[in-house]
């Protein structure tokens, strides 16, 4: 699959997903300090997954309608970098094909997945 990780997503994560085989770009890496407006348009551009922590882009997608390809925003609070490396990796085993043009929400012991 193909991500693309927010910069505030921990680099753990990212290196998680690209052990796992997975195609990622991070922001934090390619082009920090963007805006979120730019950073929804370059995953819906390269029809990548956005991975973040930043409840802004609800707000992006559901009141100004941004097109993306999907979005799974992490709500792993109180979690060690590790710790929600395994998570997102175990998460997006199981449930991957189901994240394409979807806002999935991702806590510890659950994932929420909305279809527009």
């Amino acid at each position: 699959m193909t991500f693309l990780c927010d910069e505030g997503v921990e680099r753990q994560i990212v290196e998680a997903l690209r052990e796992a085989g997975h195609d990622v770009t991070y922001i934090a890496e390619s082009d920090p300090s963007i805006s979120d407006v730019e950073v929804l348009r370059r995953a819906a551009e390269l029809g990548a997954i956005l991975v973040t922590s930043d409840k802004d882009f609800g707000e992006l997608i559901y009141r100004q309608g941004r097109a993306h390809a999907g979005v799974l925003l992490l709500r792993l609070h109180g979690v060690a970098p590790h710790g929600k490396a395994t998570v997102v990796a175990a998460a997006i085993e199981q449930h991957g094909a189901v994240l394409s043009g979807a806002f999935s929400v991702l806590e510890q012991d659950r994932l929420r997945v909305r279809r527009p």
